[in-house]
C-alpha cells in the first residue's frame, strides 16, 4: 500500500514539555504528540487548517509568486487551490474511514495578493472555499481592503459561516448578518464552540470604516464565559492576530482549548529547522496546556492537527504538524478546471511583457519586514523616479506592501501586480526631519512580529539596532542624500517625501505622516505602474543592496 503523504517520519530526536501534567513529545523529523494521564478518555476531533491564502488560487513558486509553466512541468511548485483541495479531501477520506470527526478551518486573509482578487474582489476565493467545503473562517485585515460594502458582497457568496465576534458592524449594514459572534458545531458526540477574532489593527491596516473592533482579550473573556454557560467547554479560537499575540491571549484568557492562528504568516513545524514548534504550548491561567498552531501562508502548507478534549474542554492529547503541499499531492480536477476558467479573462493581461530582469529581486516577507531588501530598493527607486520632482528627494514605503519576489527573466504585468497588488498611489508631501525619524522608529518597532510597517527607503539611510528596546532609539545615524553627498538629517528642516497614499493617511500606524505632512498631493499614479515603468527603463534590471539600512 503506498505511504500516505500525511504519514509521520521516523523519530530522530525527542524533547519534552510539562504543563499541568501534560507531556509533549516532539520528533525532530515529524509530528508532535502531547498526552496527559487522562488521554484516551475524551472526545477526539481532527482539525485541518490554513491561513493567509492571499488569493493564491494557482500553485506558487519557491518565492510564493505564481509558479511558471516550466516550474510546474518540473514538479517544483507548491500549493494552489486544486492541490489544497486534493489534500484536504484525501485527508478527510482517511479520517472518515476511522470515524473521526473533522473540521476544516481558515484563520483569515483569503483576500489580496493576485489578479484573482483584483478581478473578482474576493468572490473567486469564496467560490473555491465552497467547493473545498470549509466549516468556518474568521476575517483577516485584508478582507476589508475594498471596504465593508465590498466585503459584504464577497461574504454573501459563502456557504460556510464567518466567525469574528470582535468585529463590530453598525446596525443596518449588509455585513451585520454575515458575521457571527460564535459557532457551535457537533463533533461526534460532543459540541465544540468556535470563536473568531480579527486584529484591531485593521483600522489602520485596511479600510474597515464604519466597522470597528473590540479589544480581542475582553471579547474572548466574555465569549468564552457565554459558551461555557451554555454548556460548551471545548472552545477553538480562530485568530487573525499573529503568533506573538496568540501566545499572549492563551496565557491571559481562561477556558480556551485551542488556538488556530494567522496574520503573521508564521510557519510552525517540527520538520523545518529554526521554526517554532507545531504546536506551541502555552500555559493558561488555570494551568491547562493550550496548543497554538499556524501554517505559514499562500497555501504552501496545510495544518494537520488531531486533538482529544476532556469533559472540561482541556486538550488532553494531541498530535500533528504542518504538511508541505508539494507535487506529491494530486490536485482536485474539478477545482483545477474552475480555477483555469476563472484565470481565462486575466491571462492576457498577466502575459503582457514589461522588461527583462537580470537577476531575481528578493521581495520576501522575511527580508522586507526585517532589513533592507532588493524589492524595497527597487520600488522606492521607482517611486522617486516616477514622481520626477527635484523637490521630492526621499521615498518611504512599508515592507508589508511588497507581496512577492520577482524571478530572473521576463517580467510581466501579472508579476508586478503580484508584488504590488493593493492599487496604492504615489503621494507626495513635505515633512519635517524629526517626523521622518519618528516614522523610521515606528516602522522598526514591530520587527519581532514581522510587522508590515517596516520601512523601505530611498534617498535616506540609517542604522538599526534591534538590541535596543522599542521606542528607545533603535534608529540612529539617519542621513539624507544631497548633491554634495550624505549629510545628517536636520530635525527642523522640511524634506520632500513620496510615500503611498495608504501610509500618507496614517495607515500601518504612520499617524505622524498624516498629522505633520504638509502640501500633501495624491498623484493618482499606481505604484505598480511606477515599478513597471522603472523596470522597463532600466532593462535588463539588476537589483542591489546598497547599505540603506545597516544593522
Amino acid at each position: 500500500m503506498p505511504r500516505s503523504p500525511f504519514a509521520s517520519p521516523a523519530p530522530s530526536r525527542r524533547r519534552f514539555l510539562q504543563i499541568a501534567g501534560s507531556t509533549m513529545l516532539v520528533t525532530g523529523a515529524g509530528v508532535f504528540s502531547m498526552a496527559s494521564a487522562r488521554a484516551g478518555t475524551g472526545t477526539r476531533l481532527h482539525v485541518l487548517h490554513i491561513n493567509d491564502m492571499h488569493s493564491r488560487l494557482e500553485e506558487i513558486s519557491g518565492s510564493d509568486a505564481t509558479c511558471s509553466p516550466t516550474a510546474s512541468a518540473e514538479g517544483s511548485c507548491f500549493g494552489g487551490a486544486p492541490r489544497l483541495a486534493g489534500a484536504i479531501r484525501a485527508r478527510r477520506e482517511e479520517l472518515g474511514a476511522e470515524g473521526v470527526p473533522v473540521l476544516t478551518l481558515d484563520a483569515g486573509d483569503q483576500s489580496q495578493g493576485t489578479l484573482f482578487y483584483t478581478t473578482y474582489r474576493g468572490k473567486a476565493e469564496v467560490e473555491i472555499m465552497n467547493m473545498i467545503g470549509f466549516d468556518a473562517m474568521t476575517l483577516g485585515n485584508h478582507e476589508f481592503n475594498n471596504g465593508p460594502d465590498a466585503l459584504a458582497e464577497m461574504l454573501a457568496e459563502a456557504a460556510f459561516p464567518i466567525v469574528a465576534g470582535n468585529v463590530v458592524v453598525p446596525e443596518g449594514h449588509p455585513l451585520k448578518d454575515l458575521v457571527r459572534d460564535h459557532l457551535i458545531v457537533e463533533a461526534g458526540a460532543a459540541r465544540v464552540g468556535i470563536l473568531g477574532i480579527t486584529t484591531p489593527d485593521t483600522v489602520f491596516l485596511s479600510s474597515p470604516e464604519p466597522v470597528t473592533f473590540e479589544n480581542e482579550t475582553l471579547h474572548l473573556e466574555g465569549a468564552v464565559a457565554r459558551l461555557r454557560e451554555a454548556g460548551v467547554n471545548r472552545i477553538i479560537v480562530l485568530s487573525h492576530m499573529g503568533f506573538v499575540q496568540d501566545q499572549r491571549i492563551a496565557a491571559a484568557v481562561e477556558g480556551i482549548s485551542l488556538i488556530i492562528g494567522g496574520h503573521s504568516h508564521t510557519l510552525l513545524s517540527n520538520t523545518v529547522e529554526g521554526t517554532p514548534d507545531y504546536a506551541t504550548m502555552v500555559e493558561a491561567p488555570d494551568g491547562r496546556a493550550v496548543p497554538i498552531v499556524q501554517a505559514y501562508a499562500f497555501s504552501r502548507y496545510l495544518g494537520d492537527l488531531s486533538v482529544e478534549f476532556d469533559e472540561d474542554g482541556a486538550v488532553i492529547a494531541a498530535e500533528g504538524d504542518t504538511v508541505l503541499l508539494d507535487a506529491s499531492f494530486e490536485p482536485a480536477e474539478d477545482v483545477a478546471t474552475r480555477v483555469a476558467a476563472l484565470a481565462g479573462p486575466i491571462e492576457e493581461l498577466k502575459r503582457t511583457e514589461i522588461a527583462e530582469v537580470a537577476a531575481s529581486i528578493d521581495g520576501s516577507r522575511e527580508s522586507c519586514r526585517a532589513m533592507e531588501c532588493e524589492m524595497g530598493n527597487s520600488v522606492t527607486n521607482a517611486m522617486l523616479e516616477r514622481v520626477g520632482n527635484p523637490a521630492i528627494t526621499i521615498a518611504l514605503t512599508n515592507g508589508g506592501g511588497l507581496r512577492a519576489s520577482l524571478e530572473a527573466g521576463m517580467v510581466t504585468v501579472g508579476d508586478v501586480l503580484t508584488v504590488l497588488p493593493f492599487q496604492n498611489t504615489l503621494y507626495t508631501m513635505q515633512v519635517p526631519g524629526r517626523t521622518l525619524v519618528a516614522a523610521l522608529e515606528h516602522g522598526v518597532n514591530g520587527i519581532e512580529e514581522g510587522a508590515g510597517r517596516f520601512p523601505q527607503v530611498a534617498g535616506m539611510r540609517f542604522r538599526l539596532d534591534t538590541g535596543v528596546a522599542p521606542n528607545a532609539g533603535r534608529v540612529s545615524g539617519v542621513e539624507v542624500a544631497t548633491e554634495d553627498g550624505w549629510v545628517p538629517i536636520d530635525p527642523e528642516a522640511n524634506y520632500g517625501l513620496v510615500t503611498n497614499n495608504f501610509m500618507a493617511r496614517g495607515g500601518d500606524g504612520y499617524a505622524m505622516l498624516a498629522s505633520d505632512g504638509q502640501e500633501g498631493y495624491d498623484t493618482a499614479i499606481d505604484m505598480a505602474d511606477a515599478l513597471a515603468e522603472y523596470l522597463a527603463r532600466h532593462a535588463p534590471y539588476s537589483p542591489a543592496i546598497e547599505g540603506r539600512i545597516t544593522q
